[in-house]
């Protein structure tokens, strides 16, 4: 196992990030923060000060410590081209050299647009659309299909070179006057696909979702539509500064860009007719590691979720998993059981995912597990999943012990989730559980199953390698959940 470690110095913040890399998968070890005004300081005197300087580099030497301390065998260190406004910014890179060891690489805008594109493909599951990305100094507009950036637009506008002009709306119709309709912008199709990342997209999701009262606190594929952001805008507009600081969930030290960033938003929708946004955590440093050292493979891009799954699995196994062979059975069941549960393929996703992380529960108690399976699996942060796919898969996590459901629970996502997909989840449980069963021994004794009805009755046949006589003990066991809920007797031969 490797681990790396990214360090990005910006306009705001001076960040560490420290992974555990291992098969061409990742996990976040560690994620320190240190927020510095360095944006509002070459705006004004176009040089880093001494304050600031040795602020940095103080940080930089705990950072490199821990570094260190956790063995990481491969250092990313970048800033952004902000830094080039600094008359003094040659001396001070040495200076951090000279001080850390750490060779800071000055990234320009297409440099920036490479990485933010790996990290949205790898984020969201649109292999052809257009993103957009509000930044600082500039914004940009990338058009793209599976692998490959087909052109992308420039914009000379952020939240930090950008002003409100007497008041927001105002400014919104001067942003768009700044925004040249080149070839890139001209070339949309009307029914192009659009993702939004950036602190601003992110901070107008969140606040989007409290006025419509979503109950849902995620914020990596949620979609925005043009009425919402105009609702969204409208409240933020009317709020003085404090009142914006005060709003949970925004970051205070960026509030007083929020404005401006709703209104570069508001002016890119009206000016390319969007419609709806999904909004991509995709950030600089996940693009970073994916070009860097994961080498993003066909299958990344083909299918997200069972990326995601893998990685989860890499870092969470041990000898005794077998979430491999729960995953592999209950995609069995679902197909021999097709007549049963009458479900369309809509639900293969969400069940693939409560049958791979079907013990993610043990984490917090390794008897019960089933019922506190689902808010693992509702933040764990999977791609290429949606807000409803991710809810059905927490609670078919839960409805492996049907006496954990509760209805309470589920009418907070009643305006996300159906009353068909209330009846699936009880259905999947049942199958995840008897997935379960049936790898009882944790080997994958039996390889398929073949199920026969006859009348108020479903036999189903085993084909073993080895002796099944415990996985048929266990999954006899599940009988009595799988009457309750399709309403036959189980028999397993």
């Amino acid at each position: 196992m490797e681990k790396v470690a990214i360090i990005e110095l910006n306009e705001k913040a001076l960040k560490l990030s420290i992974y555990k890399v291992s098969n061409g998968k990742s996990m976040l070890s560690l994620c320190k923060n240190q927020n510095v005004a360095l944006g509002e300081e070459l705006d004004k005197d176009e040089l880093i000060n001494p304050n600031t300087k040795n602020e940095l580099l103080e940080v930089l030497k705990v950072y490199r410590k821990m570094i260190e301390s956790y063995s990481v065998g491969k250092i990313i260190a970048v800033t952004t081209n902000v830094i080039l406004k600094a008359r003094n910014y040659r001396g001070f890179l040495d200076e951090i050299y000279n001080n850390t060891g750490l060779n800071f690489v000055i990234l320009s805008d297409e440099d920036y647009i490479k990485n933010l594109f790996n990290a949205v493909v790898n984020s969201i599951d649109s292999a052809k659309g257009v993103f957009v990305y509000v930044g600082a100094y500039v914004s940009y507009i990338v058009k793209y299909n599976r692998r490959a950036i087909l052109g992308s637009s420039i914009l000379p506008i952020g939240t930090y070179n950008t002003k409100i002009e007497g008041n927001a709306d105002k400014t919104v119709d001067e942003i768009k006057k700044k925004i040249a309709l080149d070839g890139v912008l001209q070339d949309l199709e009307e029914d192009s696909k659009f993702v939004g990342l950036g602190d601003s997209f992110i901070s107008m999701g969140r606040i989007a979702k409290k006025i419509q009262r979503y109950p849902l606190d995620v914020d990596n594929n949620f979609q925005l539509t043009s009425s919402n952001m105009e609702k969204t805008y409208q409240f933020v507009k009317g709020l003085d500064l404090d009142k914006i600081k005060k709003i949970k969930g925004i970051d205070y030290d960026s509030a007083d860009r929020i404005v401006v960033g709703f209104a570069i938003i508001k002016a890119i929708f009206e000016l390319l007719s969007i419609k709806e946004v999904t909004i991509s955590t995709a950030n600089l440093r996940a693009g970073l590691l994916q070009i860097n050292i994961l080498n993003a493979s066909q299958e990344k891009f083909n299918d997200l979720l069972s990326n995601s799954l893998e990685s989860y699995y890499e870092f969470n196994n041990d000898e005794f998993s077998i979430n491999s062979h729960v995953y592999n059975m209950a995609t069995i069941l679902f197909k021999q059981l097709k007549v049963m549960h009458k479900l369309p393929r809509f639900y293969v996703k969400p069940l693939r995912i409560a049958s791979y992380m079907y013990d993610c529960g043990k984490c917090i108690n390794s008897e019960n597990y089933t019922k506190y399976g689902f808010e693992k699996i509702v933040y764990s942060e999977l791609a290429g999943v949606t807000h409803r796919e991710l809810l059905i898969a927490g609670f078919i996590c839960v409805c492996q012990n049907l006496d954990d459901f509760s209805l309470n629970d589920w009418i907070k996502y009643k305006d996300i989730l159906t009353e068909e997909d209330l009846d699936a989840v009880r259905k999947l449980g049942i199958i995840v559980k008897l997935a379960v069963a049936l790898n009882a021994s944790q080997k994958p004794i039996i390889q398929d199953i073949v199920c026969d009805i006859l009348g108020d009755s479903i036999i189903m046949k085993t084909v073993v390698e080895g002796d099944a006589t415990y996985e048929i003990l266990e999954g006899m066991k599940v009988a009595q959940d799988y009457r309750k809920v399709y309403k036959k007797s189980l028999q397993i031969i």
